[in-house]
């Protein structure tokens, strides 16, 4: 990209009740909206690919959160136990909670915000959307499990955008299968030689370009 925006970047606490979870937030100068991470499983704020879409978002011009979702005691239990990776609706709460901080944060209040959700995190974020659905404007899915969040699709109103790698042949349709719950603008994209992390070469750049489009896109309308 030409003239890619400049970005401050910060280190954040997000409080919830009876504890505080870390958070790098990521503002280019004139954002045109902000995209809040859902992780995917035993992954954090530190995920090597989030932060690599991130920064494509906010060479576009688009302010990014990544925080981690568990504190630091659930994720030595998750280590041993890996059950609240899949704790969807502890991952939606927490998911909830960091939506209303941003739209309380006077650096952030002002933004349209939108979902970026890898793995069991795209389920945390679809249904976040549809407990939020007055102020998620855009969903994207990357390797994401929706099937996870069923009882929740049709309550979402934002335009979701799933994107699935060509040999995640499960996870494919799975995808195809939930998507017929959404009632709202969709589109599976499937990127061609890509597995499920999207490891090969370029396949990664495909989905951050997918996805900061979509964004864009939607940001754009509002």
């Amino acid at each position: 990209m030409t003239n890619p925006a400049s970005t401050t970047s910060i280190d954040v606490s997000i409080a919830f009740k009876d504890f505080s979870l870390p958070g790098l937030l990521a503002v280019p100068e004139h954002a045109k909206g902000l995209v809040v991470f859902a992780h995917g499983s035993g992954s954090s704020r530190f995920s090597r690919r989030n932060r690599f879409v991130a920064e494509i978002l906010n060479e576009a011009g688009i302010a990014t959160l990544l925080f981690d979702l568990l504190t630091a005691e659930e994720e030595d239990i998750d280590q041993r136990t890996r059950e609240l990776r899949f704790d969807i609706g502890l991952l939606t709460d927490r998911l909830i909670g960091v939506i209303d901080w941003v739209s309380r944060n006077e650096a952030t209040s002002a933004f349209p915000i939108g979902l970026f959700g890898a793995s069991t995190g795209a389920a945390a974020a679809l249904a976040a959307a549809a407990s939020r659905a007055d102020k998620v404007a855009a969903v994207v899915s990357r390797g994401g499990r929706p099937d996870l969040a069923l009882g929740h699709l049709a309550k979402v109103k934002a335009p979701t955008l799933l994107i699935v790698g060509g040999e995640d042949e499960i996870v494919i349709e799975l995808n195809r299968q939930a998507a017929k719950q959404l009632l709202v603008e969709y589109s599976l994209k499937i990127v061609p030689v890509a597995t499920h992390l999207f490891e090969e070469k370029g396949k990664l750049e495909q989905v951050a370009d997918l996805a900061c489009d979509w964004f864009l896109h939607y940001f754009s309308d509002l």
